[in-house]
C-alpha cells in the first residue's frame, strides 16, 4: 500500500490567521469566542460566536478574485496558498497540473443566501446580486482554489456536516493509496456566521447561549455546565502526498496519514445515535487501516461539542473502541478554544493532530472546570493545561448531522 505523508499546512482559525498564529494559541489557551461583530446581534438570544479576526483577502489574491468569493472560500484559498508555500510546490507547474483538491464544506456560502435573499423580497422579486450563485454553492471553495493555483486534477466538494473536513481527507488518502494523484490539497473550509445561520441553529436548540458575561468561558466540551456549541469558521488545508513522491523532491515530512474511518449512524437528522456503537465503528476501522493498536494511539483530540448528547455519546463510542486502553488515552477537544467551525471542524483537528506529533504536545480542553462523570463523561479531557509529551500516534474524529462519522489516524513518521 502507498503511504501518504502531511508535506504542507495552511491555516485561517478564530484563534490565528497562519498555522503558526493558531498552534500558538491553542498552546496558551486561548479562546477565539467573543461578542458577535458581523451583524448586529441585538434581536439574537446567541450573542456570540468564534469570528475569524482581522483577516484581509488581499494578501492572498487579487482584490478582484476576492470580490466574487463568499467569505468560505476567500478562507480556502487563503489556506490553500499558505499550505503550497509551505509545502514547497508553488509555482511548480509539473507537479500542479496533475494535483487535485479535496475541500469539506458542509453549507457553502449562507451569508451570501442570506444578503440575497435580501435583495430579492425588497426589489419585489426584480432583483438578487449578480454573483449569487456563483459565490454561494459549496463547490466554488475548492474551484476557486483550482482556478487560483492552476491545479488541473479533480477538484472536488464533500458535504458530511461537521465531519466534512474529516471525510476530505480520508477520500483523500484513499485516491492517493490507489495511485490517481500523488499529490492533494485536502481539508475544509466554513463561514456560517450570520443571522440566518445564527438562528437557524437557535431554533434547534444546539448554540450555547447562557455566558454573554464572558464568551471565552461558553464553550467548555464534558463539563456539567456546557449548553451548547459556538459557531466558528475558517478553512485548514493540507498538502497529502505520496511518501515516496515526496522523498523524491526533498520535501518537509510533517506526519504520516495512516488510516481512515467512516460510518453513518442511520439514526437521526441531527442527534448522534446514543450506544456509540457506529461511531465506535469508524474508529476501530481508522485504527485497523492505520495498523495501530487501541494502546498504540497517544492522543484523541475529540469532536467535543459542549452538546449534552455529543460529549456523553462520544466518550461512549472511545470506550467502545477502545476497551481498557480508553482510560490511559490523552482525549481533548480544542473547540473549546476555536469553537465548532463546521465544514473546517475536522480538518483545523487534524492540523492539531499534526501539530500535536511534531510540537510533542497535548492541548487542553479549556473551561473544563466540573467534568460531567455522571453524565458520562469519565475519561481524561486534559483539563485546562496541556502536557509536554511524545505524541506518536493521533486520532482525530468528528461526527455531522445526519449521523456522518469520521475519523483519521496520524502518525510520527519513521523512516
Amino acid at each position: 500500500m502507498r503511504r501518504v505523508v502531511v508535506t504542507g499546512l495552511g491555516c485561517v482559525s478564530p484563534v490565528g490567521n497562519s498555522v503558526d498564529e493558531t498552534w500558538a494559541a491553542v498552546k496558551a489557551g486561548k479562546s477565539g469566542i467573543a461578542m458577535t461583530t458581523r451583524y448586529d446581534n441585538t434581536p439574537f438570544k446567541v450573542k456570540y460566536c468564534a469570528e475569524v479576526k482581522n483577516f484581509k483577502a488581499d494578501d492572498y489574491m487579487d482584490s478582484a478574485a476576492a470580490r466574487k468569493m463568499a467569505p468560505y472560500a476567500q478562507y480556502a484559498v487563503a489556506a490553500a496558498k499558505m499550505a503550497l508555500d509551505d509545502s514547497g510546490l508553488m509555482g511548480k507547474q509539473e507537479i500542479l497540473d496533475n494535483t487535485a483538491v479535496y475541500l469539506g464544506v458542509g453549507i457553502g456560502g449562507l451569508d451570501v443566501t442570506e444578503n440575497s435573499m435580501k435583495s430579492y423580497f425588497e426589489s419585489n422579486y426584480t432583483r438578487v446580486p449578480p454573483m449569487t450563485i456563483p459565490e454561494l454553492i459549496p463547490n466554488e471553495g475548492a474551484g476557486n482554489i483550482a482556478l487560483l493555483f492552476g491545479l488541473h486534477g479533480a477538484t472536488h466538494t464533500i458535504a458530511t456536516a461537521c465531519a466534512s473536513g474529516t471525510d476530505a481527507i480520508g477520500d483523500a488518502l484513499d485516491v492517493i493509496r490507489g495511485g490517481r494523484y500523488d499529490v492533494i490539497l485536502a481539508g475544509g473550509a466554513e463561514s456560517t456566521i450570520c443571522g440566518f445561520g445564527n438562528l437557524s441553529f437557535t431554533v434547534l436548540h444546539a448554540l450555547s447561549s447562557k455566558w454573554t458575561d464572558d464568551p471565552t468561558k461558553a464553550c467548555r466540551p464534558f463539563d456539567k455546565d456546557r449548553d451548547g456549541f459556538i459557531m466558528g469558521e475558517g478553512s485548514t488545508i493540507l498538502v497529502l502526498e505520496e511518501y515516496e513522491h515526496a522523498k523524491a523532491r526533498g520535501a518537509k515530512i510533517y506526519a504520516e496519514l495512516a488510516g481512515y474511518g467512516s460510518s453513518s449512524d442511520g439514526y437521526h437528522l441531527t442527534a448522534p445515535n446514543p450506544d456509540g456503537i457506529c461511531g465506535a465503528k469508524a474508529m476501530t476501522m481508522a485504527m485497523k487501516d492505520a495498523g495501530v493498536k487501541p494502546e498504540e494511539v497517544t492522543y484523541y483530540n475529540a469532536h467535543g461539542t459542549s452538546t449534552k448528547l455529543n460529549d456523553s455519546g462520544e466518550t461512549k463510542m472511545l470506550h467502545i473502541a477502545f476497551g481498557d486502553a480508553a482510560k490511559g488515552l490523552h482525549v481533548s477537544s480544542t473547540k473549546s478554544m476555536t469553537g465548532h467551525c463546521l465544514g473546517n471542524a475536522g480538518s483545523l483537528e487534524a492540523l492539531m493532530c499534526v501539530k500535536a506529533i511534531q510540537d510533542s504536545y497535548v492541548p487542553a480542553t479549556i473551561n473544563l472546570d466540573n467534568p460531567d462523570v455522571e453524565g458520562g463523561c469519565d475519561l481524561d479531557y486534559t483539563p485546562n493545561k496541556g502536557i509536554d509529551m511524545p505524541v506518536n500516534v493521533a486520532m482525530s474524529g468528528n461526527f455531522g448531522f445526519g449521523g456522518h462519522n469520521g475519523i483519521v489516524v496520524f502518525k510520527k513518521v519513521e523512516g
